[in-house]
């Protein structure tokens, strides 16, 4: 029989240390030669540490990079398209200097483009090889002694015999160059602010020479309202693409012939570099991650008809799928399984999975299953999240309770939710909690029109949305009085939004969250430095605008205590936005909570930092929520309390 237990103090099977040892981030997968794969690991245990691994036909994995190289790129800060195979070798940025090195098999990497005149002052992302992989082309980020940041196209040699060549320069943004079977051409996506690259891309093509210089170029397709992604090769030559002129991201062959024309996603918002939604099996045959509804799948294009796999996943996180014409080589997750790399066999359909993102199994007792949901918001409009109910086989609440909700913001605010086993939801729902992971308006997987929702509104529409969801489900599922919110990066500035434009919950987390959206505009990096221009408006223009969707200038509306965490070293979203906000906190007598993090960035990736985080939420909500968590918790500081 059950225990009775009030929701939020069951004792979970799943403990911080747990989850934060135990499970390691997966991206950036590849065939490797004679049925082997690769992958890059993000290793909490190791400082976060990114290592790139290999897995040969066996079923043997050994880490390719060794200690002291951490496989990752600072190309628009978020990164991304680290590291590709050179035949047997592989060529990789290193994240303490940036330069890219080359690493033949058994032995040590070694430099390939020059030292910067200033740490870390070259980056690199973004690259692939002509056929013969004696030449490389890739994405350089410079950042200049006078504090500009220039990006541009260069090639070089992958054995570092020359310095790289600029190829293609003078707009702000370059991504996606890709060169043809034959080595003969070569396609680029490049954009200028203040444009985003899911508002307006331009897809160009040239010819590349046997030294690495480009012909003239011709553009194919796109402009300031088509986005284009990943543009690709099919084994015959043939370019093809991504574009949402139709309102949804669905894949072309050039010049316009559409392939899947229908109201679904083919593409995704070009946040990190190297990703890829399709992959040519054959001249007649492409797979695809196909999204509906912020619902990934698995699809074959085949001769103009469009294919469902018929695979159990549902989330592909950030997409990036490659084949060997044999094989397909993915990241994906279930509801019911955690992210694992996995294996395709392409003309059987058989799947293998090669590793898994925890060696530890789930206890099925504690797997709470996500459930879609659509609500109603502002009376006019429909949004969309998924909901996950308290799960733990071993513990019922008591009779007539509801439990508490969390509410989750997804960051962005371009990205989406997907329905998937994630650690850190079951983290909370089988302490008790529901938790609803929210697509408010400006979320992708719903086409154009509704990630355009929020275009000037950012601050309204989506903690209008995130309020609506709360509120549909406290009808019938959870306690309306125990309501919370939480989010990071984009996703904490909506949680604070919610907490003090409004009078909803009754408690809110914020990682690395924007509080003043006009030091955003003046301070982040190159990437998202006119970001805001559509979601408030330019800057300085509309400066009183940015005011007006500030937390920090009215935080003597906000009666809910708050905990605020952040990364000391964080470029995207600076701890001065943190420090203003506790300093507002302390001076109006708010109940709030105040923890940082030396060697974090945007996002936390070391073992401590996410045991403290994931600790300190729970006991902060114990404290605000009135129950005493199972787990033995370091307690958290809460001034004005």
């Amino acid at each position: 029989m059950p225990t009775t237990a009030p929701f939020g103090s069951w004792r979970s099977p799943l403990g911080a240390e747990r989850i934060a040892r135990g499970v390691v981030g997966l991206s950036q997968p590849w065939p490797a030669p004679e049925g082997g794969a690769w992958w890059v690991e993000g290793r909490p245990a190791e400082a976060g540490r990114s290592v790139l691994v290999r897995r040969d036909a066996t079923g043997e994995t050994a880490d390719v990079a060794p200690p002291g190289f951490n496989v990752r790129t600072r190309v628009h800060e978020y990164g991304g398209g680290a590291w590709l195979p050179c035949g047997e070798a592989v060529l990789f940025s290193n994240f303490d200097d940036q330069r890219l090195y080359r690493q033949e098999p058994g032995g040590r990497p070694g430099p390939i483009t020059p030292e910067p005149s200033s740490p870390a002052a070259l980056r690199y992302a973004d690259g692939r090889t002509t056929p013969d992989c004696g030449l490389l082309v890739c994405v350089r980020e410079s950042h200049l002694e006078d504090g500009a940041v220039v990006n541009e196209l260069v090639t070089l040699p992958t054995d570092g015999s020359a310095a790289p060549l600029v190829v293609a320069s003078g707009r702000d943004f370059y991504s996606f160059p890709r060169i043809s079977p034959d080595g003969t051409r070569v396609a680029w996506i490049e954009w200028d602010h203040p444009r985003m690259p899911w508002h307006g891309t331009e897809l160009w093509v040239a010819a590349i020479d046997g030294g690495g210089a480009l012909g003239e170029p011709r553009l194919v397709a796109g402009g300031p309202r088509e986005s284009i992604w990943q543009p690709e090769w099919s084994p015959a030559g043939e370019l093809h693409y991504v574009s949402d002129r139709t309102g949804w991201w669905n894949l072309y062959r050039d010049p316009a012939e559409p392939l899947a024309p229908d109201a679904a996603e083919y593409g995704h918002p070009q946040w990190l570099f190297g990703g890829s939604t399709y992959a040519f099996v054959d001249g007649d045959t492409i797979l695809c991650v196909r999204c509906e509804r912020a619902e990934e799948r698995l699809y074959r294009i085949v001769g103009g008809r469009v294919e469902n796999l018929g695979l159990p996943y549902t989330s592909f996180g950030f997409p990036r799928l490659h084949t060997d014409g044999q094989r397909a080589i993915f990241i994906a997750a279930s509801p019911a399984e955690g992210s694992a790399v996995v294996e395709l066999d392409v003309a059987t359909g058989e799947t293998k999975v090669l590793r898994e993102s925890s060696e530890e199994r789930v206890e099925p007792a504690v797997v709470s299953l996500p459930r879609a949901i659509e609500f109603p918001t502002d009376g006019e409009r429909t949004a969309h999240g998924f909901y996950y109910p308290p799960r733990n086989a071993d513990f019922e609440g008591p009779e007539g309770e509801r439990p508490p909700l969390i509410v989750r913001s997804h960051g962005g605010p371009t990205g989406h939710a997907t329905p998937a086993l994630q650690f850190g939801i079951l983290y909370w729902t089988s302490r008790g909690f529901g938790v609803v992971d929210v697509n408010y308006g400006g979320s992708s997987g719903f086409g154009r029109d509704y990630r355009e929702r929020l275009n000037g509104q950012w601050g309204i529409i989506d903690s209008a949305d995130c309020i609506a969801a709360a509120h549909s489900l406290a009808e019938a599922e959870v306690d309306g009085g125990r309501l919370a919110i939480e989010g990071g990066s984009a996703g904490g500035y909506t949680t604070l939004c919610a907490l003090v434009f409004h009078d909803d919950f009754a408690a809110g987390v914020s990682a690395f969250g924007v509080a003043d959206a006009e030091t955003l505009a003046r301070d982040t990096h190159k990437f998202e430095s006119r970001y805001l221009d559509g979601l408030i408006g330019p800057y300085p223009e509309e400066a009183e605008r940015y005011r007006e969707r500030s937390p920090i200038h009215y935080v003597e509306r906000l009666s809910s205590p708050v905990l605020l965490l952040q990364g000391l070293e964080d470029k995207v979203v600076p701890p001065s936005q943190a420090e203003q906000m506790v300093a507002a906190l302390r001076a109006n007598g708010v109940p709030f909570a105040y923890l940082t993090f030396e060697g974090e960035q945007h996002g936390f990736r070391r073992v401590e930092t996410i045991v403290r985080a994931s600790e300190a939420a729970l006991y902060f909500y114990g404290r605000i929520f009135g129950f005493e968590p199972a787990d033995a918790i370091e307690p958290v500081p809460i001034e004005n309390l």
